[in-house]
């Protein structure tokens, strides 16, 4: 199995062989896959770990006493280790919360924080680029509680208006903002929202989702008090997400679920929870997924989450090129136009074919992209769509995959024409 390479710049060449779909064809075309931000692909060493612990290894967490339970809960908590040193958390053991996705994270937060502290005409603020699951949540609340929702808007070119921060914060007790765009692409000044929030008095909760796979992350220096990630997004399997936490924050919650695992005591007349992070988790966990998920951060950790970055920024910089030059103002390009301001999602309109029909054509020269609304209506309303097409990058697309792309985009021109 090859290895990844440690420089500072990607070889993409070696990368695309730890990936056996990228290595095949659909109806005589290169499988040229660019929806990453729905989910990315596994590299072989991914499987290899959930494979290899499937048969060697497998066990309950946290309950048996013999060896190979003993190793199973072992490699279950060094995942969690893993998880939280990859994104800067500075108790990892006890501040990473395991969770089905990113969308349960935050609806955690919500059912649990949320329900703790905010109360009728509290405010939450939002941002109008946020994905649903970190937008139904507060709605529900709201609805629950009476909550006064408020919300950061977006301008033209696809960034957050923060003009008018202050007022928007004032007597906010939380705030809720992407890192970045499922979208548009864009990343948001998280730091720069956290200190603002933080002097008025408010909780930060950010969905990493995006950001995570694709940009260094230390939540200590981005100031937020939550952040979602999702394990199937950053090379790792469906089925398990993280919730990081402040140690603070999290020793203050009630469990969210209750069950086995979550509990030190249950009596009839009521029980003593765990403590953290164990108090979120009822009953059996997704353990092997686990496995997969400290494989994934390892073989991250072995590309470098700079050269990630560095090489996502050159994709997206070219794909921008190659689409305005190719295309003029047959597309519409949705957010920032600087590579550096943005993730490696790039989501356009065609000014006369629909962003389904776009992907079903593309499909038939291997051409995978997203088309609909991205769990992002409000944002869809913002910019006046029903819906965009959306191609997205991960660390083993190249310049190619881009000219394929461009090329099938003509393709479906021509036959739309």
């Amino acid at each position: 199995m090859s290895s990844p390479p440690a420089a500072t710049t990607l070889d993409v060449a070696t990368v695309r062989k730890e990936f056996a779909l990228l290595t095949g064809e659909r109806d005589g075309h290169p499988v040229t896959y660019l929806d990453s931000a729905a989910s990315s692909q596994r590299p072989a060493r991914v499987l290899d770990a959930m494979r290899s612990y499937e048969e060697t290894t497998h066990a309950n967490v946290h309950r048996g006493v013999y060896r190979v339970a003993e190793e199973a809960t072992r490699r279950f908590e060094a995942a969690r280790v893993a998880a939280g040193r990859f994104v800067g958390a500075p108790v990892p053991d006890r501040e990473v919360v395991f969770t089905k996705n990113a969308t349960e994270g935050i609806n955690l937060v919500a059912h649990t924080w949320g329900k703790r502290n905010l109360g009728r005409g509290d405010a939450v603020v939002l941002t109008e680029m946020e994905h649903h699951a970190n937008v139904v949540p507060w709605l529900m609340l709201a609805e629950e509680r009476g909550l006064e929702l408020r919300w950061i808007p977006v301008d033209d070119d696809g960034l957050l208006v923060l003009d008018d921060l202050d007022r928007l914060v004032d007597g906010a007790k939380l705030v809720g903002v992407t890192a970045m765009s499922n979208v548009l692409g864009t990343l948001n000044p998280l730091a720069e929202i956290s200190a603002v929030a933080h002097a008025a008095g408010a909780v930060v909760v950010a969905d990493g989702a995006q950001s995570v796979p694709h940009v260094p992350t230390d939540v200590t220096a981005l100031g937020c008090d939550f952040l979602a990630f999702s394990a199937h997004k950053m090379l790792g399997p469906t089925g398990i997400g993280v919730l990081w936490g402040r140690e603070e924050l999290l020793a203050d919650l009630p469990p969210f679920l209750g069950g086995g695992e979550m509990i030190l005591d249950v009596r009839k007349d009521g029980f003593t929870p765990n403590d953290i992070p164990w108090r979120f988790e009822a009953g059996t966990p997704p353990i092997v997924e686990a496995i997969g998920l400290h494989a994934a951060v390892d073989y991250l950790d072995e590309l470098g989450m700079a050269a990630v970055r560095a090489h996502e920024i050159d994709l997206t910089a070219y794909a921008l090129g190659v689409l305005s030059d190719r295309f003029g103002d047959e597309l519409t390009i949705h957010g920032p136009a600087d590579a550096v301001r943005r993730g490696g999602v790039i989501s356009f309109t065609h000014r006369d074919i629909h962003p389904h029909d776009l992907s079903q054509v593309l499909d038939q020269y291997g051409v995978c992209i997203r088309a609909g609304h991205h769990c992002a209506k409000p944002l869809m309303r913002r910019l006046g769509v029903t819906a965009t097409a959306r191609a997205s990058f991960g660390p083993y697309n190249d310049h190619a995959d881009v000219d394929r792309l461009a090329d099938a985009l003509a393709e479906a021109a021509r036959f739309f024409a």
